[in-house]
């Protein structure tokens, strides 16, 4: 889902890493839904990708059923 919210956006993983001043490396693990970002990029994230509430409560779901 984030993927697909920055290819719309028509962002690059390093564009979306520039804006949220993390790593690529960082950024592709986000991207392809293998970690949870900090709060501080989680907001950053929402912001530059305008997620909505309901989005970034199934990222997250999505996320902490797949580490857990």
């Amino acid at each position: 889902m984030i993927k697909e919210k920055r290819i719309s956006k028509k962002y690059t993983q390093e564009k979306m890493s520039q804006l949220l001043g993390i790593s690529l490396r960082q950024y592709v693990r986000i991207d392809n839904e293998e970690d949870l970002p900090r709060r501080d990029v989680l907001k950053n994230l929402i912001t530059e990708l305008d997620l909505t509430n309901e989005e970034i409560g199934e990222y997250i779901r999505k996320i902490t059923k797949d580490i857990a």
